[in-house]
């Protein structure tokens, strides 16, 4: 399983990737994230899903960069990214589905480009489509989602800034590696500011979120301790006085 989670913010962009690649009974890293420049401009993909067709689509991605492609506003690269998932699922999905395995990827492109009013991130589909990720929900996770989107549904806001977003997005992935086995450390992150034209990229190991990690763990504990006794007393009585429900 992956974790990539990418945030949109009013002022810039945050993506983070795990890089455990979990096949059969072999555990290697991998990058999940890539980060290129469009004539001064950055943009930046994540992706999850079935390895093979992961690298297949980003090489045939790469490789129509490398031959001068190049676009204005970055819906424009998700279309391109997208026909290229197209082209591999049109190659390959039929020989997957004969053997019993299912045509799986999608990603998270985001980026400014020379057109763009604002930073932009979008989610592409196994289909080949996309949504564009907005205000109304700053962020999406692709790969094991369940774990982290408490603590980003409540602490992330649209006009939250950079920094903060990087550290609500830390705690989600240390809540995902804690209950997933398949997702852990390295951590890849990539940090986007409006107005720099570039993505910053990093690597950060289990010992860099030590602390933070242990400081949260101790701040749940002590949070729940200092929920008051008498409404967890009320709700027993309340249960405990229900009607017994049959079996």
């Amino acid at each position: 399983m992956t974790f990539c989670l990418g945030i949109k913010l009013k002022n810039g962009l945050v993506g983070l990737a795990d890089t455990r690649i979990t096949s059969g009974n072999e555990v290697f890293l991998a990058k999940k994230v890539a980060t290129f420049q469009q004539y001064g401009y950055p943009m930046f993909l994540m992706t999850s899903g079935l390895r093979s067709v992961r690298d297949k689509v980003l090489t045939y991605f790469e490789d129509e960069l490398s031959q001068g492609t190049g676009w204005d506003r970055l819906y424009k690269a998700a279309n391109a990214f997208g026909a290229q998932v197209r082209r591999v699922a049109n190659e390959d999905g039929q020989a997957l589905a004969q053997s019993n395995l299912i045509f799986n990827i999608h990603a998270l492109i985001g980026g400014r480009l020379s057109a763009d009013q604002e930073p932009k991130l979008y989610l592409i589909y196994p289909q080949g489509n996309w949504v564009e990720i907005n205000e109304a929900r700053p962020y999406h996770i692709i790969g094991e989602s369940g774990y982290g989107r408490p603590v980003l549904d409540r602490s992330l806001k649209h006009g939250d800034p950079v920094s903060w977003a990087f550290k609500v997005g830390c705690l989600a992935f240390d809540s995902t590696r804690i209950s997933a086995a398949d997702v852990d450390f390295p951590l890849d992150v990539v940090l986007y500011r409006d107005g720099e034209n570039r993505v910053v990229s990093g690597r950060l190991q289990r010992e860099d979120l030590a602390d933070l990690s242990r400081w949260w763990s101790e701040r749940l504990r002590v949070a729940v301790s200092e929920i008051p006794q008498d409404w967890v007393e009320a709700l027993v009585a309340k249960v405990e006085q229900s009607p017994q429900q049959g079996t």
